[in-house]
């Protein structure tokens, strides 16, 4: 998948492009975050579009990129191999490769709070022989880079080894480097949410930048969070298939029922995710799509804020007991109105007569 073969590497000049002055944008992925790989796993899944399209170029207008991702990159080893897989974060510190993008997943430990070993890290220092932490990869990488993006709610907001209690003290990208952090190029952080993240909302984030990055896109539009705006600018609550039930005061008891999900503990009405209108893989499935309560990953208060999570959120018996009030009388009026169109007009019948109201006009 990795453009990175020792031939196209001997064809690069010093800046990553190739023997025709066809730019190369560079895609480094830093995976050693506090994180369990579960959004690169996800990705693997992205059909709008998919991790191939984007490191084959096959898109139109979308330039040459080279894919340096440790889940796809089988032509490299740590040490050994066709090539040195973390030889490129080195080549991106020294300003070999150049433009590149930044990709981090997993929450940043806070480094400084131990007084031996590490929290984790990502490849060796080749003169010392000891591991590089995660932290001190995105020092080196990050002013370089001309963009950085977090991939999944670890990244983005800390996430679940953020949560409190942990011993690491975790935390997001933004965090770590500052919600007014701003890439080389004027591009500030870009959050994509999600634990794991969708796919195709990571997929269509990445393409959007590489678009950017080539002169073929404007700035792309962020929330306050740092998240896409198109991607996150609805709430769970907007998209479900189930919110008319909640209007008509018709709520779920079970987990297997069809009805509105929020007295049994979901958070959609106030999460900001797309998942139940684009589905998880191929438009299909999606947390409420399926059944399960909207625990709101992508929130930067996740967990902690939403915990318990099968306890109904704050105010849902308010609303819910209010909506229940207000939807008997809806459902009474509706039934009424069902009544009266679910039957064909009275002129549709046989006979010699003309009922339908229709006048010749001679």
């Amino acid at each position: 998948m990795t453009a990175a073969t020792p031939q196209a590497a001997k064809a690069k000049g010093a800046h990553g492009q190739s023997g025709d002055e066809t730019p190369t944008i560079h895609i480094l992925w830093i995976n050693a975050g506090l994180s369990c790989d579960g959004d690169s796993v996800a990705l693997t899944a992205a059909m709008q579009p998919s991790i191939e399209q984007i490191a084959l170029g096959v898109l139109p207008g979308l330039p040459k990129v080279a894919v340096h991702w440790p889940l796809i990159d089988f032509e490299c080893g740590p040490v050994q191999g066709a090539d040195t897989f973390i030889e490129w974060f080195f080549k991106g510190e020294r300003g070999e490769i150049d433009p590149f993008v930044l990709v981090i997943e997993g929450s940043v430990p806070n480094e400084q709070i131990k007084r031996e070993g590490y929290w984790c890290g990502f490849g060796d220092n080749p003169e010392t022989g000891q591991p590089i932490t995660t932290s001190e990869w995105i020092d080196r990488l990050a002013d370089k880079a001309v963009a950085v993006v977090c991939a999944g709610t670890c990244a983005t907001y800390g996430g679940i080894h953020a949560m409190a209690g942990n011993p690491t003290g975790a935390m997001g990208v933004p965090d770590y480097l500052g919600w007014d952090w701003r890439s080389k190029a004027g591009i500030p952080i870009v959050c994509v949410p999600g634990c794991p993240i969708q796919p195709d909302n990571f997929a269509e984030t990445l393409t959007y930048l590489l678009y950017q990055v080539a002169g073929s896109a404007p700035m792309i539009p962020l929330d306050d969070k740092l998240r896409p705006t198109w991607l996150f600018g609805a709430t769970v609550h907007e998209g479900c298939d189930r919110a008319g039930h909640y209007e008509q005061g018709v709520f779920a008891e079970r987990y297997d029922d069809p009805t509105c999900l929020v007295r049994i503990g979901c958070w959609g009405p106030v999460v900001k995710c797309n998942v139940p209108k684009r589905g998880w893989m191929n438009g299909i499935g999606g947390c409420p799509n399926v059944g399960g309560i909207c625990i709101a990953c992508t929130m930067p208060g996740f967990p902690d804020k939403f915990m318990p999570f099968m306890d109904q959120p704050p105010g849902a018996t308010l609303s819910t007991n209010a909506s229940g009030a207000y939807g008997v009388l809806i459902r009474k009026l509706r039934a009424i109105t069902l009544d009266t169109v679910d039957k064909e007009p009275k002129w549709r019948h046989t006979g010699r007569k003309l009922t339908t109201g229709y006048r010749r006009p001679w």
